[in-house]
């Protein structure tokens, strides 16, 4: 096997109102300024698009998905959960918003035959260290990879290892910064549980990555970065987002940089033969009847299916298919969907070097800027 597809997409934020339509919700409440129960933002999507079904399938909620997962038969799917699984009752004080899906709920997870979940981001504690513990254990038992959060510092920032049918691995670091609501006092530390937070985005910490990569990297294997940064709406890429994926590809060897956070796709660059997705979107949320920032289209989203040369780690093709989130459902994007994904990724990847190219299907592709 000379080339290796992954399925990429942005995050995966599966509580709240989506709990509350899978078999086993927990406890709707919430402790948010606005919103007190989960089951209002049911109401908010019932307002908007129709009344949701309840106690749905497994599989509901990937819709169309599923189809386009089983077309590409990618050989690793890899999300972002942006979710606890818990039943914990220890809200993390003073945080605005808790993520929880029961974990009864994870066989959501199984049917869409998620191999890696990236945890290193600013939900995955939102119901205390014992919700971490259960989401950690939850996933395990579920044959789920996990990266990004662990019960000490060493266990967070180990990474996920998956074996590939034909020989080889995809090996998975997950990091969290604090400008996407990381705080100190979430990382992952000796004797504490929490994140794999980066402390900022200087050399120092690429050189510090580039140790790790190195004493696991073995041959034929693809190193993926997945890293939850930047503030929500905007489609400017800082200098220094751009910096570290740049040094993590020349001194990490890094083959993917998979950044998310952004709710709402960002443009996309290949650096040196290497895939830089710097926001990836949202994917699958509760946000349906939820006004304002529309100009950023978040019920719009990408399955990104890069294929890489297994040997080399170069990208050999970034296929892409459009969705848009209804009844809490993926679909295929409708066609007024579509033209703004394509419109809005050349604007903002042209000035990387790169172009989106429509095909027949309705699927896109990345090209180089000529």
């Amino acid at each position: 096997m000379n080339f290796i597809t992954l399925f990429l997409c942005g995050d995966v934020m599966l509580g709240r109102g989506i709990d509350q339509i899978l078999p086993h919700p927990n406890r709707p409440h919430l402790f948010e300024p606005y919103m007190r129960s989960a089951r209002d933002y049911m109401s908010l999507a019932d307002a908007k698009t129709g009344p949701l079904p309840e106690h749905v399938p497994f599989g509901y909620v990937w819709g169309d998905a599923l189809r386009e997962l089983e077309r590409m038969s990618p050989d690793a799917r890899i999300i972002n959960l942006e979710t606890a699984v818990t039943s914990s009752e220890d809200a993390w004080p003073r945080k605005g918003i808790h993520y929880r899906m029961h974990p009864a709920n994870a066989p959501v997870l199984s049917v869409a035959k998620i191999d890696c979940c990236a945890l290193a981001n600013n939900h995955v504690l939102d119901w205390g260290y014992r919700g971490l513990t259960e989401t950690l254990n939850t996933l395990r038992a579920a044959a789920i990879h996990t990266a990004g959060a662990g019960q000490d510092d060493v266990e967070a920032a180990a990474p996920a290892l998956i074996e590939l049918a034909g020989g080889g691995r995809v090996v998975i670091f997950a990091f969290a910064t604090e400008c996407s609501g990381v705080g100190d006092d979430w990382a992952a530390d000796r004797g504490r549980p929490g994140v794999n937070r980066l402390t900022d985005l200087s050399a120092d910490c690429v050189c510090a990555i580039a140790a790790q990569v190195r004493t696991v990297r073995q041959a034929a294997d693809v190193v993926v970065v997945s890293i939850h940064w930047g503030a929500n709406f905007n489609f400017g890429i800082p200098a220094s987002q751009r910096r570290f994926a740049h040094g993590l590809i020349d001194s990490a060897a890094v083959d993917v940089v998979y950044g998310h956070s952004s709710h709402h796709v960002k443009g996309i660059e290949v650096y040196r033969d290497r895939l830089i997705l710097y926001g990836a979107g949202d994917f699958i949320n509760d946000y349906e009847g939820i006004g304002g920032q529309q100009a950023y289209r978040g019920d719009l989203a990408l399955m990104y299916f890069p294929t890489l040369d297994l040997v080399t780690g170069k990208l050999a093709e970034l296929s892409m298919t459009p969705t848009q989130t209804r009844h809490f459902c993926i679909n295929r994007a409708p066609e007024e969907g579509i033209q703004w994904l394509q419109e809005t990724l050349n604007r903002e990847s042209q000035p990387l070097g790169a172009s989106v190219e429509r095909r027949a299907d309705d699927t896109f592709v990345l090209r180089a800027v000529a």
